[in-house]
């Protein structure tokens, strides 16, 4: 039994007359910018989360072993899963970064997180958004 696989690729080059192969229609729009560091986070945070339900890690102490930090970052890192679910939502689909630093930090995000009371986070977060706005 065979079976075959196909994609769209095409061969452009560069600058300096290295070819490069795309993959993707032509005319496909790749996005530009970087995702946001604490996005990231919060999408990693979520990963190991699903990675200690389903057995593959034992616990968080084996995380930060496994990832050569300590601890206390990987707890700072599960923390965010402690966010209203809109809060995390809204964190995961922030824009692309086209230049510059990010705006939004993870250590900003802790004491919001650090809070039980999803109402109370959210006014929090309204606060620390209108704050960072102006």
């Amino acid at each position: 039994m065979s079976r075959r696989v196909t994609k769209k690729f095409q061969i452009t080059t560069g600058r300096t007359g290295h070819r490069k192969i795309q993959t993707g229609a032509r005319g496909k729009e790749v996005p530009t910018g970087r995702v946001p560091r604490v996005a990231r986070m919060l999408a990693l945070a979520i990963r190991l989360e699903s990675l200690l339900k389903n057995g593959f890690v034992g616990d968080q102490a084996e995380i930060a072993r496994l990832g050569h930090v300590s601890r206390a970052r990987v707890t700072q890192i599960m923390n965010l899963l402690s966010l209203a679910p809109d809060i995390q939502e809204e964190i995961l689909f922030l824009p692309r970064i086209h230049r510059g630093r990010d705006t939004l930090l993870e250590r900003d995000l802790r004491q919001i997180a650090a809070e039980p009371n999803w109402i109370e986070q959210r006014k929090r977060w309204a606060a620390y958004r209108t704050q960072q706005n102006d």
